[in-house]
């Protein structure tokens, strides 16, 4: 009996000895992670976030900040980099095409030439773009598009479904490659998680080039879940270009009755800014198939009665600067009578609040349109707690009421509209590859405030003080989720 105890308490001395060995390990790779965060973690918020919850719960902590927590997309670049020269090339005849086509736009000249910084290509005249409202709209422009297609098709979504949409992009797919055009597709492995592989072989055995975007390929992203492209862009022969929120699924359409309506906006761009999209498509293709695609058309033209000046602008975790957040900080910055934004999403950085409060400071109409519900309850309920801060200063919140507001627009005074895919929050600004379209133009300008002032007729207006008037379970809830927002 009293070898059994002191086998037992033998046992129990060894279980504490592993689980103090484990803490004290958890808490070594906590605080070298800490470390890791503070050095590499772009934003200030975000390195303070991390590294406090390293040290204090190291268990859960270190094995989501490798899987989470990095917003530097390791390998894209010097992927790139590899094939500089040829890339370069393509860069250079692009560039050389459009100066002959360039701009002589009337939007603020510093505006004009941050953006065109940005998406490292200029504004360019000669461009036919058109607004396209809610999905039914959308996808039967692509497909009509990809009908027409003579030589190549470049298709990319972040989520593809094989329902009866994603069977319908499938079949106009193979019928182009069937006809002798090259269609090469990317879609992202996380956001088309539930895609079937038999959908995925259809279409090679039919020639369709297709392949996921490879998000965790390379030794620094192998574990890496964070990183997402988020593109959702077509071009036909280098001609035509779809920018926009929509992805590859019956929802899209709102035919899912668990969603409900699907309120989102695409746009169609034909002449030479559609170059901007190709190239960020080549480069995206570089990645994921180590092949980059020279012989396209590289040649731009001006679409027949295009009167828009326009430039596309890629953006994601692989440049030397945050793309998008700059670009949004400076169309606010820009504007001088009105900004109007819609997002699914409202979680902005520092510098994104400051702009919008002077913005409303020094009298231009300032509106955000958000949904009433969100698909992410941590990023509705971080929105919540910006709300009465950047309201103070006169900026206007509304809510939509009729379904699930899903577009990424923004008006800027009488003559300037974006649409795109990115949101308004960290994973967009930071964590991402996103694209957007900015066009000059007060025809279409025009269409993209019909189109706010019919959401905003069904939406309702947030009332100052509303989050005040939460219980106070739900205002620490916010707090803390604002709190996490820069690691969400």
């Amino acid at each position: 009996m009293t070898h059994i105890r002191k086998h037992i308490n033998n046992l129990r001395q060894r279980k504490k000895t592993v689980i103090v060995s484990l803490v004290l390990i958890f808490e070594v790779l906590g605080i070298l992670s800490a470390m890791h965060a503070v050095m590499n973690v772009r934003t200030p918020q975000g390195s303070i976030a991390w590294a406090v919850s390293l040290v204090i719960v190291p268990v859960v902590s270190v094995p989501a900040y490798w899987v989470f927590g990095r917003n530097r997309f390791e390998g894209y670049v010097v992927a790139r980099r590899a094939d500089d020269e040829r890339l370069d090339d393509l860069w250079r005849r692009a560039r050389q095409g459009v100066e002959q086509l360039v701009a002589a736009t009337d939007w603020q000249n510093a505006a004009i030439r941050g953006t065109e910084s940005l998406a490292r290509l200029p504004f360019t005249g000669g461009n036919e773009v058109e607004l396209l409202i809610d999905g039914e709209t959308t996808f039967e422009s692509i497909f009509a598009g990809i009908d027409s297609a003579q030589d190549y098709v470049l298709v990319q979504f972040y989520i593809v479904r094989g329902d009866d949409l994603g069977t319908e992009l499938q079949s106009r797919l193979i019928d182009a490659a069937g006809r002798g055009v090259q269609v090469y597709f990317l879609y992202d492995e996380i956001g088309s998680l539930g895609l079937e592989a038999s959908y995925i072989d259809d279409l090679r055995r039919s020639g369709v080039a297709i392949l996921p975007f490879h998000s965790r390929k390379g030794s620094g992203n192998r574990f890496q879940l964070n990183f997402r492209n988020h593109r959702k862009t077509v071009v036909v022969d280098g001609r035509e270009a779809w920018i926009g929120g929509h992805n590859v699924g019956d929802e899209y359409l709102g035919r899912d009755p668990a969603v409900g309506r699907w309120r989102d906006t695409h746009m169609r761009l034909a002449g030479p800014a559609a170059l901007g999209a190709q190239i960020a498509f080549v480069e995206d293709w570089r990645w994921a198939a180590d092949e980059t695609l020279y012989d396209l058309n590289w040649e731009p033209a001006p679409a027949p009665g295009g009167n828009a000046q326009s430039l596309v602008i890629a953006s994601g975790p692989a440049d030397e600067v945050e793309t998008a957040s700059l670009m949004y900080t400076q169309a606010i910055n820009a504007a001088a009578r009105r900004i109007w934004i819609a997002s699914p999403y409202f979680v902005p950085d520092d510098a994104i609040v400051q702009s919008l409060q002077l913005a409303a400071l020094r009298g231009v109409d300032v509106r955000i349109l958000i949904p009433e519900k969100s698909d992410s309850a941590l990023v509705t309920l971080a929105g919540y707690s910006f709300f009465d801060e950047v309201g103070s200063t006169g900026v206007q919140f509304y809510r939509y009421q009729d379904g699930f507001l899903h577009g990424k627009v923004m008006l800027i005074d009488d003559s300037v509209a974006t649409v795109g895919t990115a949101n308004f929050d960290n994973r967009s600004f930071r964590l991402n590859f996103e694209i957007t379209a900015v066009v000059v133009e007060q025809e279409f300008a025009e269409a993209v405030k019909a189109m706010f002032e019919e959401d905003f007729s069904k939406s309702r207006r947030m009332q100052t003080g509303e989050f005040d008037e939460k219980n106070y379970l739900f205002r620490v809830a916010a707090r803390l989720a604002r709190l996490a927002s820069p690691v969400l």
